[in-house]
């Protein structure tokens, strides 16, 4: 029922992008980014689909490749040096895969210290054994900030999965939707009403599309969307949308950040491997800040 929604609804954004294509041109490049985002969403929704099928072992596979190809823009960006391999080897091939196993195997102990300790720790001593001091604080706080924001943060999407809440076995996949729903919705709510409405710009140095007429519509609009479907999830209407409100701010506010940082590399995208989104980056940014706090307002008020 709800891919059913979901899919009415793209269906219906498709048919008005169509319309506008037909009614202001192709040429117009706000209808042209509009109509890339809802085919790119098409295409994501199918992948995330295909991933839950799988069941629990689909979706950790899945957002660990996203974490892949997440981490990948994220050090592409980054000024490393021949310094810098071997602990950019072992972030790729060794303590992403075992983030993700620990996530797989349900192992909360590690999954939740993994990085932030021992990758923190031992990042830098496998970068002395580069023997060059060149920037040597700022390029391992670089590929720190990688691990931590593509792979731990990321990671704990599929970790919803393993939480044991009473009263809702067997539907902790409807977490990871609800999760992704509310905080995408956010994104392109905040997109539409700053289309719409927007006057005032709300960081203009970090951010200049965002406007505050979008930002408040945008979050308000999903907090009442998260209210609406309380009931895929353990929550209360109000507890429902009380979470909607957090996870969407923590999304803004990811994307502030990561705003910042393409600044400061001086690039309006991550990438392109997304049309109308560029990076998986540009997509995933707001998920990275507020997937970590979803799952641990789950896990602390309404798992065992």
């Amino acid at each position: 029922m709800l891919f059913a929604w979901i899919g009415g609804v793209l269906l219906l954004a498709s048919l008005i992008g169509a319309l506008l294509r037909w009614k202001l041109g192709a040429e117009n490049s706000v209808v042209a980014n509009l109509n890339a985002r809802i085919n790119a969403w098409w295409v994501m929704i199918a992948v995330i689909g295909l991933a839950l099928l799988g069941g629990r072992t689909g979706v950790v596979v899945l957002f660990g490749f996203v974490s892949f190809f997440a981490l990948r823009e994220f050090i592409t960006l980054n000024q490393t040096r021949r310094g810098d391999h071997l602990a950019l080897v072992t972030s790729f091939f060794v303590a992403l895969p075992l983030q993700y196993i620990y996530v797989g195997q349900n192992w909360y102990g590690m999954f939740s210290i993994f990085i932030p300790v021992y990758g923190f720790l031992f990042l830098p001593i496998l970068a002395c054994f580069g023997r060059d001091t060149t920037r040597f604080l700022s390029r391992n706080a670089e590929t720190q900030w990688g691990l931590m924001i593509c792979v731990y943060c990321i990671s704990h999407v599929p970790a919803l999965l393993a939480l044991d809440i009473p009263g809702y076995a067997d539907r902790n996949m409807l977490l990871v939707i609800f999760l992704i729903l509310i905080v995408q919705s956010s994104d392109v709510l905040q997109y539409v009403w700053g289309k719409l409405f927007g006057r005032h710009k709300i960081a203009p140095n970090l951010s200049p599309s965002k406007t505050v007429e979008g930002f408040v519509g945008g979050v308000a609009s999903s907090t009442v969307l998260g209210a609406a479907l309380f009931w895929i999830t353990p929550f209360s209407p109000w507890q429902a949308a009380l979470i909607a409100l957090v996870i969407t701010l923590m999304g803004f506010f990811g994307g502030l950040v990561m705003s910042a940082i393409k600044r400061d590399r001086g690039v309006k995208d991550w990438g392109n491997m997304i049309e109308g989104h560029g990076g998986m980056l540009d997509r995933l940014d707001s998920v990275c800040f507020s997937a970590p706090i979803f799952f641990h307002l789950v896990r602390f008020h309404f798992a065992v």
